[in-house]
């Protein structure tokens, strides 16, 4: 059973988008929980990270559901988050804070099927990749794949995201035993690199995204061998 949760404050709204998930249920086999709420700062007031899709309303009374959205994004990154609106000028900010769609009010069951079962896809895509980062006070869920390499300054590490930096405390050798499995390597003792991110190497220079980063002499030969490896299809966590 997935966790969908409701942000609001429209009774009437919030009934509609019920009624559909309870039609998709019943059409699908699926099985939801749904779970309602009728503002920003009651979603993320005590938030947990236990939900699938989240459909939040745009425009709501004190915290709009834009900037709930950015406060989301904090917390987990990984959650499909649908914004519901009356005016789509106003949805397309949701691609800031990866919205993986939008609906206009009033919704029709037909749109909302499709957009429902597309953020359901990508949620079971991102839980397979799923990484949980801790640091003081929290915790922050992150998919492997918007992940493009972790570095270490001063013992404090930092997650390059393809939108965000993550900074926590930590050890990179702890993160590589983590990241493995989903393939990261090593190119020196500074940085962890997600070779999905690798535009190309030059000498002693790799490029990942945007960014310029070094590869030690004692590791190119291994991180040349198991790069080329992974561009191959081997090694890769399915």
């Amino acid at each position: 059973m997935k966790n969908i949760a409701i942000v609001e404050d429209e009774d009437a709204a919030a009934a509609v988008l019920t009624s559909y998930i309870e039609k998709y249920s019943a059409t699908t086999g699926q099985s939801f929980n749904v779970v309602r709420f009728k503002s920003g700062r009651e979603f993320i007031a005590d938030y947990k990270q236990v939900y699938a899709v989240v459909f939040m309303d745009i425009q709501m009374p004190g915290l709009n559901g834009f900037d709930t959205a950015v406060a989301l994004r904090k917390l987990d990154k990984t959650v499909s988050l649908v914004f519901i609106t009356s005016l789509v000028q106003f949805a397309q900010k949701g691609y800031e804070v990866d919205a993986v769609s939008f609906l206009v009010k009033p919704v029709s069951y037909f749109d909302f099927s499709l957009k429902f079962g597309k953020a359901l896809d990508i949620y079971v895509m991102n839980e397979e990749r799923v990484l949980i980062v801790k640091y003081r006070g929290g915790m922050c869920r992150i998919s492997t794949d918007k992940l493009m390499y972790v570095e270490i300054i001063s013992h404090r590490l930092y997650y390059h995201l393809i939108d965000d930096v993550i900074e926590v405390t930590g050890v990179l050798s702890q993160v590589e035993k983590e990241l493995g499995e989903y393939g990261f390597l090593r190119c020196n003792k500074c940085y962890l690199v997600n070779p999905k991110f690798v535009i190309g190497v030059k000498g002693s220079d790799v490029t990942v995204g945007n960014t310029v980063l070094q590869i030690s002499r004692p590791r190119r030969a291994t991180f040349l061998a198991e790069l080329a490896n992974r561009y191959a299809g081997s090694g890769d966590k399915k």
